[in-house]
């Protein structure tokens, strides 16, 4: 249960960003409820189809009201939500460290290969806000000189190795969304980024 409701706040907090992206482009209402499902529903949608497993949040529509609330209530008051931007970044941290492992463990529990999980770990933590910036005529946050990606692959990769390891997939699960979380947490503390061509 703890789980499904730190899952679910995960979808709040990546609605919200995809909200406030719509607020930034000064989108209707109508747009800030697409660009907030993009983040919080887009990821582990196409994972669930890659991986031919049905829809999460068809089967569970809590996820898509969490997300329209978050939509509405940006809508509302953006301004409120922009102060605690700080706040933001660091729930969206909290967000990415679950979803990279919650995907992995979905796609190992179908019977799926490590490299499979991770790599689907890592879709489900970060397409969807690919697909937001691309729609919002944005660079997307994981092409920019920013530890996020990373971050998603080193909680994917710690979990699945720890379970390898004969760790319980409970254990295993928090262990690799801490991975994920203290990799992020670094790089917004230090500005940590990837190298890029020409320094």
């Amino acid at each position: 249960m703890t789980l499904y409701l730190l899952d679910l706040f995960g979808v709040f907090v990546f609605a919200l960003s995809g909200a406030m992206a719509a607020d930034r482009r000064r989108m209707d209402l109508f747009g800030f409820v697409v660009i907030a499902l993009l983040p919080a529903l887009g990821g582990g949608t196409l994972r669930d189809v890659i991986i031919d497993a049905p829809v999460f949040w068809l089967t569970d529509p809590t996820y898509l009201l969490m997300s329209l609330a978050a939509a509405v209530l940006t809508f509302v008051a953006a301004n409120a939500i922009q102060r605690a931007g700080q706040w933001l970044v660091w729930a969206d941290a909290v967000g990415l460290s679950l979803f990279c492992v919650l995907g992995a463990a979905k796609t190992l529990a179908l019977g799926l290969g490590p490299v499979n999980a991770m790599v689907m770990g890592v879709m489900s933590a970060v397409v969807g806000g690919i697909i937001r910036d691309v729609v919002c005529n944005e660079v997307p946050l994981i092409l920019r000189r920013d530890v996020y990606a990373t971050a998603a692959f080193a909680g994917a990769a710690a979990y699945v190795a720890l379970l390898h390891a004969g760790l319980a997939d409970a254990a295993a699960v928090w262990i690799g969304a801490a991975v994920c979380f203290a990799v992020r947490a670094a790089a917004l503390v230090w500005d940590l980024s990837l190298p890029r061509r020409g320094g």
